[in-house]
Parts: C-alpha cells; sequence; structure tokens
C-alpha cells in the first residue's frame, strides 16, 4: 500500500528508510529499477520507498538592473509529486509495504543520506538530468562508492528481461543484445577481503532467490607492466596454484550454504570485459567495491568501475563490511591476501 500523498519532509518528518530505496525520476531507466527493486522487495518481504528528488534552479537576470529569477516550487514539486504517484501505480499489483517519498535537495546526496539506513540502495544507470542523469554521467559511479548499504544499478538493456518494451536504440557496438538469461547470481572474486564480502552477499541472493551461485575469477592476460617477469614462468602452474586457493574459498563457503547450488569458474581473460559479458546472461552480478588492483584510497575499484559503466544487467556493489563469517576462512586453505 502507499500514500495518497507523497511524503513532506519538511512538515512530516518520515522515518528513516529501513528497507530498499528506489530512486525514480519518470524516466524509461528509472521504470527498470523500480520493476527490479518492487520484485526485490517482494521477495525479501521489506519494504520498498520510492524517492525522488527536485532543486529548484536560480537563473541570474540578464538586464540591466541585475537580481536573479527562480521557479515557482509548487510547480516543480506538483511535476515531482505526478512521478512517484504514477510509479506506485505501475507496481500496485506487487504485494508490498510501499511509501513514496519527494525530497528537496541533490539527487545524489539524499539517497546518500537514505543509504545510511536503508537494506539496498536501487537506481538506473542513467536518467533525466534532473534526477539520476548525473549520478553515473560526470559524477562516475558516485552512489555505489560511497554508499553505506550495498547499490543495485540497472541498466535500460535490461528492460525486457523486466517486461518493458526494448530501448529504442541499441547501444553501439554491443552485437550480442539478446543472449537468455540464466537463473544464476554471479559474482567476481579476485581474492581480496572485499571480493570475500561479496560472496557472502551474492550467496545470500542467490539462495534467497532460489538460484545458483557462480563464482568467477578472471586471469588477465600479461601486459607491458609484468613485461619483466621471465618467459619460462609456467602459466598453467599460475592457474592451477589459484585453482587450489578457489577450491578453498569455495568449500569455506559452502560450510555457510550447505544447500546453495554453485559453479566456480576460472577464466582467461580481463575481468572486467569477463564480468560485463557476464551481466547479459545473469540475472544479477555482485562485485565490491575495491579488488587487488586499486590504489588503497580509491572508493570504487577499476574493474567495479568499467563494470558498471558497461553492464547489460543489473549490477550489486557491495560496500566494506564486518563480518564475523569471515573469521574462519583461513582454516579451509590457502587464500590470496589482499
Amino acid at each position: 500500500m502507499v500514500s495518497d500523498h507523497p511524503a513532506d519532509t519538511t512538515a512530516n518528518q518520515p522515518a528513516p528508510p529501513t528497507g530498499i530505496v528506489v530512486g525514480i525520476d519518470g524516466s524509461e531507466q528509472s521504470t527498470c529499477a523500480l520493476i527490479w527493486a518492487a520484485r526485490e522487495a517482494v521477495r525479501r518481504k521489506s519494504p520498498l520507498h520510492l524517492v525522488t528528488a527536485y532543486s529548484v534552479p536560480i537563473f541570474a537576470a540578464s538586464g540591466l538592473d541585475g537580481g536573479y529569477a527562480t521557479v515557482d516550487d509548487d510547480v516543480i514539486r506538483e511535476g515531482a509529486e505526478s512521478v512517484v504517484r504514477e510509479a506506485a501505480a505501475k507496481i500496485a499489483e506487487y504485494d508490498v509495504e510501499m511509501d513514496a517519498r519527494v525530497e528537496n535537495g541533490d539527487a545524489a546526496g539524499v539517497l546518500l543520506d537514505m543509504s545510511e539506513t536503508a537494506e539496498l540502495l536501487v537506481f538506473g544507470s542513467r536518467g533525466r538530468g534532473g534526477f539520476v542523469g548525473r549520478l553515473l554521467g560526470s559524477v562516475s559511479s558516485a552512489l555505489p562508492a560511497h554508499s553505506k548499504c550495498p547499490t543495485v544499478t540497472i541498466p535500460l538493456s535490461c528492460a525486457p528481461r523486466l517486461g518493458e518494451p526494448a530501448p529504442a536504440k541499441r547501444e553501439r557496438g554491443d552485437k550480442h543484445p539478446d543472449v537468455p538469461v540464466e537463473n544464476v547470481v554471479t559474482v567476481g572474486v579476485d581474492g581480496s577481503a572485499t571480493a570475500r564480502m561479496a560472496v557472502l552477499a551474492a550467496a545470500e541472493q542467490a539462495e534467497r532467490a532460489g538460484r545458483t551461485l557462480r563464482v568467477i575469477c578472471a586471469i588477465p592476460p600479461y601486459s607491458g607492466s609484468l613485461a619483466w617477469i621471465p618467459a619460462p614462468l609456467d602459466r598453467e602452474a599460475l592457474f592451477a596454484d589459484i585453482k587450489v586457493q578457489l577450491d578453498a574459498g569455495a568449500a569455506w563457503l559452502r560450510s555457510h550454504f550447505p544447500n546453495l547450488p554453485m559453479d566456480v569458474q576460472l577464466v582467461d581473460g580481463p575481468p572486467v570485459e569477463v564480468l560485463i559479458d557476464a551481466t547479459r546472461s545473469s540475472e544479477l552480478v555482485v562485485l565490491g567495491t575495491r579488488g587487488r588492483g586499486g590504489f588503497a584510497g580509491m572508493l570504487l575499484g577499476s574493474t567495479t568501475d568499467g563494470v558498471l559503466h558497461h553492464a547489460k544487467g543489473p549490477v550489486m556493489v557491495v560496500k566494506d563490511i564486518e563480518d564475523p563469517r569471515l573469521a574462519d576462512r583461513e582454516s579451509f586453505g590457502p587464500m590470496l591476501e589482499a
């Protein structure tokens, strides 16, 4: 059920959101995010919070008299309220506790504030300039990098799998737009502590949805930065060593999720390309915020950032968290140290 009147934060001061927060702006991208979030809220039995945000633009006057002109706040707010009403109507058939909120302020800032208490933050990869358009555009990866809770980014290209019309224009260079979606949740790992946190989140997601968990570790080819490595280095031996560590990690994961179907893959290829390809056929791809290759001060690793900007399906980014299940990983066998 949703209130007939979107919440006015200045008057009603609604409680901080504790369920799934989805950012909407009336665009096709945000509609995809809305549907995905509604389905996830039903699966998790969590409340769903529809949120749109606006700010009143101020224009400098061009006349000699100077001064400023402002747009009527009431007019803009009415438009924002119309957006959330239409969004609520779109998902009225879903059996989920729901509320709608219109916030006055910067969209990224509003959603980041809500991530302090939210269970999950969901949004489209691009939207209208007034809302989500800037979140993964000029301010690259703002929400996945800074959110206090996991985020899920929904690209427009996955509209058909959500029952929405396919985009009118296909992305340039996309030669495989119609790959069937498998009943799998995929997680990318690289041996880092952050990746182990992502694995736990992905396993929970797969178990909740009744899906197979696919664990992928992609080994990039030698690049210029590795040219100093002597030629006799046996790449097959390298793969065998990593396979031992992957198997140990799988044994650890099965100890915590004994009934979860699992597929562990060691792939020869650039991680970004391998994981972007996985977004085509996976229901969800899960990544950590940082991996082994990034600088310590980076908020978002290069692999995660690259996948987010070219994904063909939903991508969840999991922040660094403390989880007691990580404590016994070492007892299952060798592990890479981040």
